[in-house]
């Protein structure tokens, strides 16, 4: 049997070398390695892609967030909802922007924002609202988008998990992961479901005054060279990268069809075991399980990571304290107990490993071990 990873990008890599090869040596042939012609076509198959007006790279995801809030003409101590059961950088932008993060808990199911909290966070210093597609699949975003349009809010989707996902509205309607909102956002960090070999990132809004800022501002807020309309960053994605994600993009619904299946035989395998619950499918959105996140019952989760470690099998915890309890946040002013569901997530999420390459026996080695830690505790 292969070695386990949580996710096997040499594996992935020895699949795609022929093509990935040639993109890399034409980039170097070309020389063109800053704002060469493949970060312009790159930009356009992920525009027809997603279904997005208008895609605009960047060089990480944290930097699509910044400028996405950036773009928003928002002012100092402006209050921006999102959750907090998530990775750092979405508040992280907030406060560097010095906006205020008003961090609300999640749903207990699908462990994406609960749009009631949202409800009850507004006030009137309220601006945005930053819903995160959590491990692969979309939040509620048409209840979300109600409670915006109500109080006139901007929404910045985050779905640098989500690349790829569907959410399929009430009336039939479907629109991509990102393609939502106000603007969306996402990574290309090489763990990701579309992933590049360094950082990268993009952001997506069919708004056109917004995509010529949001373009702007990730270039020094020029529009014309040397004339600056903006505030901006230096925030590219270089043409290596757009390169290899153009291979990639073409093998996306595959790579996420992949990770369907392999989520598909963990639930079949897990469906009578008590201890665990498997990660909850929306009936909105579909789920391209960038993690397959179990919740461990009866505080038995790091006993079986333990377990897992010691039979070769990684698994990982997202996230293991709540953002509002690092001491980075505490400023915010929040209670340790302030977020039930979020403390308690913290406590039982454990992720296993699923990626494009896992094989059946891989599956059943790990399937065999989890069920046989809680048969024998």
């Amino acid at each position: 049997m292969r070695e386990i990873q949580m996710v096997d990008l040499r594996a992935q890599y020895e699949n795609l070398k022929d093509e990935i090869d040639r993109a890399i040596q034409a980039v170097l042939q070309s020389t063109a390695f800053i704002k060469g012609p493949e970060v312009g076509m790159f930009e356009d198959e992920l525009k027809e892609y997603s279904g997005a007006r208008h895609v605009v790279s960047c060089a990480n995801g944290t930097d699509a967030l910044q400028i996405a809030m950036m773009s928003l003409g928002l002012n100092h101590g402006d209050e921006v909802i999102t959750t907090n059961f998530t990775f750092v950088a979405t508040i992280e932008v907030l406060a560097l922007l010095g906006l205020k993060p008003v961090i609300v808990d999640p749903d207990p199911g699908t462990f994406n924002i609960s749009p009631d909290s949202i409800r009850k966070a507004i006030t009137p210093r309220t601006r945005a609202i930053i819903p995160v597609h959590l491990f692969g699949q979309c939040a509620d975003m048409e209840s979300i988008l109600s409670i915006a349009a109500g109080h006139n809010l901007f929404v910045v989707e985050d779905a640098a998990q989500a690349t790829g996902a569907r959410f399929i509205f009430s009336n039939g309607n479907v629109k991509k992961a990102g393609t939502i909102g106000t603007i969306g956002t996402t990574s290309f960090f090489p763990s990701k479901n579309l992933g590049c070999y360094g950082d990268g990132g993009a952001l997506f809004t069919d708004d056109d005054e917004l995509a010529g800022k949001i373009r702007s501002i990730a270039n020094h807020g020029m529009k014309i060279r040397y004339h600056y309309n903006y505030v901006g960053i230096n925030s590219r994605l270089d043409t290596l990268q757009a390169a290899i994600l153009r291979v990639k993009l073409r093998h996306l619904d595959s790579y996420n069809e992949a990770r369907r299946h392999a989520a598909d035989y963990y639930d079949k395998a897990f469906k009578e075991c008590q201890d665990i619950m498997v990660p909850l499918r929306s009936s909105f959105s579909s789920h391209i399980f960038h993690q397959y996140t179990l919740k461990v019952k009866g505080g038995k989760r790091d006993e079986l990571k333990r377990y897992l470690g010691e039979r070769g099998i990684p698994s990982m915890i997202y996230y293991p304290g709540p953002l509002h309890m690092q001491n980075a946040y505490r400023y915010l002013g929040y209670g340790e107990n302030d977020f039930p569901v979020t403390n308690s997530l913290c406590r039982e999420v454990l992720s296993l490993p699923v990626h494009t390459e896992m094989d059946r026996e891989q599956l059943e080695y790990i399937t065999g071990c989890v069920l046989e830690f809680f048969n024998n505790n």
